[in-house]
């Protein structure tokens, strides 16, 4: 029948039904629910270790009757679960979590190394050291590309009838970059002799002298010149101190993260330093253009290339931490966007353990500031949460497209688009090699 048919074929779903967002929205549904189902059991279990007898509770039924948790609806979620969607991997499981302060010594000597870290970013407010960094970078030159690459894009968005993808201050960061890697600062394995300019060969490390240790070098690498009739030995220092790089102008991951993040201070940009747990250092850019933190990484010269480290290195990753003036921020998530295959275990502390540290961190930073700084502060924070969790939301929607099937998951064209995609970051990496600077693996390298 004519009016049978249209029924029919309504029934059946389509490729428009599975799209990304609302695969997207599905899961997070999916993940409150199962959120908000472990918290109830969290209760009931704290409920019954502080009374031996049995109680009857009429809000939360036994175990054993709770119903199953309903499919995925374009419904409201619990209110209760509002904070995360829920991860596969148990490291970053779903949120939301109270912040716990540490209780053993594992979580205590955790939070003591973030702390010691968070100092790192301080040294770079030093008005004489700012000064110094201006009188090296050529400030009339990086401003000339700057302000070229800026009309050209301003131009190219007046012409879709668009907005440029970066401002004039994104663009002296991307001169800077460019003129930091080429021109300013050097890469270091092994030094080469200085007596007859031979390559070294580690022996390992030894004590700084007191001229070093007073220059802000915490260790001393020591190496002896490939060249029998030589045998000099060549000290490899690994300096801190910003001020001291600015004369040796040469190290290491660690070094240049150091260097290049109070250079973009100095040009007056808002700057975070980011550590790995992986022993691995770089910058992030406040863009207050696009209004959220850029990844730049100096030894690479990549810029805004935030999965440079677990999809193009391969690289499994456990902790980033981002350290800035104005508190921390754990932003693994940002470079880390599927953590069962990219991912590190995070054990060496709890989950909440992590979270009350970062909070710690941040109030000691931002007590003494105005309230209506703190107020913008807390904004940003909370746009820049609501990022962090977008990208976990986008990559479990990635994985249940892989799962379905191609005629469920778009158009044939849009999946060669993302095969095209693949192999060209297949032909990157071959390319690439083992070429990139990778991180510092020297014992204690950073």
């Amino acid at each position: 029948m004519a009016d049978g048919k249209p029924q029919h074929r309504a029934a059946q779903p389509t490729s428009n039904d599975y799209d990304a967002n609302s695969l997207t929205h599905q899961f997070e549904q999916l993940m409150r629910t199962k959120r908000f189902n472990q918290l109830q059991d969290n209760a009931r279990s704290r409920t019954a270790s502080h009374s031996p007898a049995p109680m009857a509770n009429h809000s939360i039924p036994p175990p054993s009757r709770a119903p199953p948790p309903p499919p995925p609806s374009m419904g409201a979620a619990p209110a209760t679960a509002h904070h995360h969607s829920s991860s596969p991997s148990p490291a970053l499981r779903g949120l939301p979590i109270m912040p716990s302060p540490p209780q053993d010594p594992a979580s205590l000597k955790f939070f003591n190394l973030l702390k010691g870290l968070s100092v790192t970013p301080t040294k770079y407010e030093n008005p004489g050291l700012l000064d110094e960094a201006l009188c090296v970078i050529p400030l009339d030159r990086l401003y000339s590309e700057a302000e070229e690459e800026s009309q050209i894009m301003q131009a190219q968005a007046a012409s879709v009838g668009g907005k440029p993808e970066w401002g004039y201050q994104d663009c002296v960061i991307k001169a800077l970059l460019r003129w930091f890697k080429r021109s300013f600062f050097k890469f270091v394995n092994n030094p080469p002799c200085t007596q007859c300019c031979m390559p070294t060969i580690a022996q390992g490390m030894t004590p700084p002298s007191p001229d070093e240790t007073a220059r802000g070098a915490t260790r001393v690498e020591l190496y002896r010149c490939s060249e029998p009739r030589c045998g000099a030995f060549e000290r490899f220092p690994r300096y801190s101190d910003v001020w001291q790089l600015l004369q040796t102008r040469r190290g290491r991951a660690g070094e240049w993260a150091n260097c290049f993040s109070m250079f973009c201070r100095a040009v007056g940009a808002r700057v975070r330093w980011v550590w790995n747990a992986e022993d691995h250092v770089w910058t992030e850019v406040y863009s207050e253009h696009q209004r959220r933190w850029v990844h730049v990484d100096a030894c690479e010269e990549a810029f805004d290339n935030p999965r440079l480290y677990a999809e193009g290195w391969r690289r499994n990753i456990s902790y980033c931490v981002a350290f800035g003036i104005d508190g921390a921020t754990d932003v693994t998530r940002r470079y880390v966007r599927n953590f069962n295959k990219h991912g590190n275990p995070r054990t060496r502390a709890s989950e909440e353990v992590v979270l009350w540290s970062i909070h710690e961190i941040r109030r000691k930073r931002r007590e003494n500031m105005a309230k209506s700084d703190q107020a913008r502060l807390m904004k940003e924070d909370e746009r820049e949460e609501r990022e962090l969790r977008g990208f976990t939301a986008s990559a479990l929607a990635a994985e249940i497209n892989n799962i379905l099937p191609r005629s469920l998951v778009g158009r044939p064209d849009a999946q060669k688009h993302a095969d095209a995609i693949q192999e060209a970051q297949s032909e990157w990496l071959s390319a690439r090699g083992h070429g990139h600077s990778g991180p510092d693996r020297s014992r204690d390298g950073r």
